[in-house]
């Protein structure tokens, strides 16, 4: 009995390979709204590796018709302490200031403008 992994016919995976990466990030950072149909058209890389490698690779994720970054950069978690910073400070000086306050989940806020309900589904 071995832990060690067995040799096996079969071709190795060319879909992700870093050149298919590097044009699938091109083709999203020039358009985010581009389908998985115009990304196998653009790029190349078949319909089925590319959500894979969007999700997986180059960790993005799908909202409404655009794909963002999941996790947020440097920037945006000090503009985010800094805008709590500021929020925390007015809370002492009015107490009504939370009643003022709306929340949202960045999953949606995040890079999120509005479209009519025909866009999200080309």
């Amino acid at each position: 009995m071995s832990l060690e992994d067995q040799p096996r016919s079969g071709r190795l995976s060319t879909s992700r390979t870093d050149r298919n990466i590097k044009k699938l990030r091109d083709a999203i950072m020039f358009d985010r709204r581009r389908t998985i149909d115009g990304l196998e058209a653009l790029t190349g890389v078949s319909w089925s590796s590319c959500p894979r490698t969007l999700t997986e690779e180059l960790h993005v994720k799908r909202v409404a018709a655009k794909f963002v970054r999941r996790l947020l950069s440097e920037d945006q978690r000090a503009n985010r302490l800094d805008v709590c910073r500021e929020m925390k400070d007015q809370l002492k000086t009015d107490p009504a200031f939370s009643s003022k306050i709306i929340t949202g989940d960045e999953s949606w806020c995040y890079g999120y403008d509005p479209e009519t309900k025909q866009q999200p589904s080309q």
